[in-house]
């Protein structure tokens, strides 16, 4: 690494820094002030209104990292660019032989190893993080309910539902599950007082353990139902690890689709996401398979981003900076909006969701392409 490169990723990184710090300073000072009853109250009890808005918000630095470290490292590379052309430090470089594109190379390093880190953030922190960033200000301990959304089990069809559900325990208040017509033979729903989802053992699939059925009655005295030759709702008569008055209903839908709803996507890693998509139980929608296409896609369109933004810092025909960063910020608009467009097309069903997400690099790479040669000049 040269002196050159060295300096360049010294004022890229210190702009990065500064942008990241700003931005999120903004939304901490606008949603802290929103909301600061609700943390006045939690405070009282945990001791330290310092110590509750620094985890909270700790928590959703890694969150606001993962959806803005694009744009950020885009604007960090024309800031860099800006600073150079300000101080005439570009004049020199030229002067001295040195060539555009050698220039911005670090500066193109500089952005990939950002995306790369998101990319880390993303797929290796934020989803062991995904309780607490699935919290808001009115359940700043996770211990107040949250709503359920109802899913089908794609493999049984059996609709799981239920009043509200409690995400430390995994806990679903008064549970009903409708069941199909091949498997309502004592009766057409499962209703208890709680649900607790349990992972796999050598006892039982994963599922939902009921506990306090009142609907089927004696559900103690009723055997267990079958599909495909394996159990689906199990019953204490030939478990003996069931207690008096609780069922077991097998089904690999997770406790998370139902207590994040369409948050949980936001959360998952592109592994999980995969997993689910191929489970026969789990019928997730377009959407969720625009994400995972577009999650994969994301550092080609980063760089496709940065290639469009830095020719427009260093075009001949541009001196004057502000008009350059302004036009690199209109770049940043459109290029979002045909993206965010493309997907939403894409879960709709009216775009393929390889299409949806591969459309705007398709769109302005070559662009992009065309652009750049003026860097090679």
């Amino acid at each position: 690494m040269t002196i050159l490169d060295r300096y360049l990723l010294r004022q890229y990184v210190q702009v990065f820094a500064i942008c990241f710090v700003s931005m999120m300073g903004l939304y901490i000072v606008i949603d802290a002030f929103g909301h600061l009853d609700q943390f006045s109250s939690y405070a009282k009890k945990q001791g330290s209104l310092l110590g509750v808005l620094s985890e909270y918000y700790a928590y959703r630095s890694l969150s606001f990292f993962d959806r803005s470290s694009g744009i950020l490292a885009m604007i960090s590379a024309i800031f860099t660019a800006t600073w150079l052309q300000r101080h005439e430090e570009l004049t020199a470089m030229l002067a001295a032989g040195i060539s555009k594109f050698r220039v911005v190379k670090p500066l193109i390093f500089a952005t990939i190893a950002v995306s790369l880190l998101g990319v880390a953030n993303r797929e290796l922190i934020i989803p062991h993080l995904r309780d607490e960033l699935s919290r808001d200000t009115s359940d700043l301990g996770g211990t107040e309910s949250r709503d359920l959304e109802p899913r089908f089990d794609g493999r049984t069809d059996i609709l799981i539902g239920g009043q509200k559900t409690f995400a430390l325990e995994r806990r679903i208040l008064e549970p009903a599950f409708i069941l199909p017509s091949h498997l309502a033979q004592y009766d057409k729903q499962l209703v208890a007082e709680n649900a607790y989802y349990q992972t796999a053992n050598a006892e039982h699939a994963a599922g939902y353990l009921l506990d306090g059925v009142s609907t089927p009655r004696r559900i103690d005295r009723l055997a267990s139902l079958y599909f495909d030759n394996e159990p689906v709702v199990i019953t204490p008569r030939d478990a003996t690890w069931l207690e008096p008055g609780q069922a077991f209903v097998v089904s690999q839908v997770p406790f998370e689709l139902l207590a994040g709803g369409s948050s949980w996507r936001h959360y998952a890693s592109t592994g999980e996401l995969i997993t689910e998509l191929s489970r026969p139980s789990t019928e997730l929608g377009a959407d969720v398979r625009v994400a995972v296409h577009s999650r994969l896609t994301q550092p080609v369109a980063d760089a496709t981003l940065l290639m469009l933004g830095l020719p427009l810092m260093f075009s001949r025909r541009n001196r004057n900076v502000f008009l350059s960063i302004g036009l690199c910020l209109l770049v940043v608009v459109v290029f979002s909006v045909v993206t965010l467009a493309c997907q939403s097309l894409g879960g709709l069903h009216l775009l393929r969701p390889t299409l949806a997400a591969w459309l705007p690099i398709l769109i302005f790479l070559p662009v992009a392409s065309g652009m750049s040669q003026s860097l090679r000049s």
